[in-house]
């Protein structure tokens, strides 16, 4: 890992446990005295009354807002994103014959990996003004079963398109590749992918798009973060703003449920 690396990584991952920390002083209740283990036990409400998962509502817009990153929790190079970054056109814009490879191509342009069904709920996006890479993040509201559906698929893909070629608009060949790489135990289910696409832009100009995905299901939402760019993209930082953004929406989704 370089300097640059570890210095961006250095910035993201004390984050997740002070925003955490936040959280839970915000909405701390006041010091009482400790009930006894036999009141306790009888003012707790029968388990049927408990909230489930599944009983959990519905992320509001403000607190699907509320579990976004924001450029102000990563600091220097990132600022808030100036639009789309013209690669997304001309190089991600492809077309592949491997039917699995256009489709995680096409979803990979489009920001739909969970498909069409899904609601995305809050998205942010970051420029890295140093390596103009574009960070994006989003808060999804999809089907458990659906996204650990997407999750398998996705584990698939650097077998199925670990090397294959795509074509822009323009005709120019790319010669792209699939890998793993890895992400640490956060959320309920995860999966992340580096596409790498090498060949020429418009102008016949050499470039080299790197491209990384994390999604991550945690409880009955999902977030996605893609962090992408021609210049340097470190893997180390897509795996730290995934671990906060997994830690701040099972924070947000905690709130929730305490307020039914």
């Amino acid at each position: 890992m370089t300097r640059r690396a570890f210095l961006a990584v250095a910035l993201v991952l004390p984050l997740a446990t002070t925003a955490c920390s936040a959280i839970r002083t915000e909405k701390a209740a006041p010091a009482t005295a400790t009930p006894s283990a036999s009141a306790a036990k009888s003012s707790a409400p029968p388990a049927s009354a408990r909230p489930t998962p599944a009983s959990v509502p519905a992320l509001t817009p403000a607190q699907a807002q509320a579990a976004l990153i924001t450029y102000t929790d990563l600091g220097e190079p990132w600022a808030p994103t100036q639009g789309a970054a013209t690669w997304r056109d001309g190089l991600l814009k492809a077309t592949a014959d491997a039917p699995d490879c256009q489709k995680l191509l096409d979803a990979l342009y489009s920001e739909r990996l969970f498909g069409a069904g899904a609601h995305v709920r809050a998205a942010t996006g970051l420029d890295d003004t140093w390596d103009d890479a574009q960070l994006h993040h989003q808060v999804v509201a999809v089907r458990p079963a659906d996204v650990d559906r997407t999750l398998a698929w996705l584990k698939t893909l650097p077998k199925k398109c670990g090397t294959f070629t795509a074509a822009t608009a323009t005709g120019a060949v790319q010669h792209a590749a699939v890998s793993d790489p890895r992400l640490p135990r956060i959320g309920d289910a995860r999966q992340a992918l580096r596409l790498t696409l090498a060949g020429e832009s418009a102008d016949g100009d050499e470039t080299v798009l790197t491209l990384d995905v994390a999604a991550v299901r945690v409880g009955d939402d999902a977030l996605i973060i893609t962090n992408g760019g021609l210049g340097d993209v470190y893997p180390e930082v897509t795996q730290a703003v995934a671990e906060l953004a997994a830690q701040r929406l099972a924070d947000v989704r905690k709130q929730a449920r305490v307020q039914v």
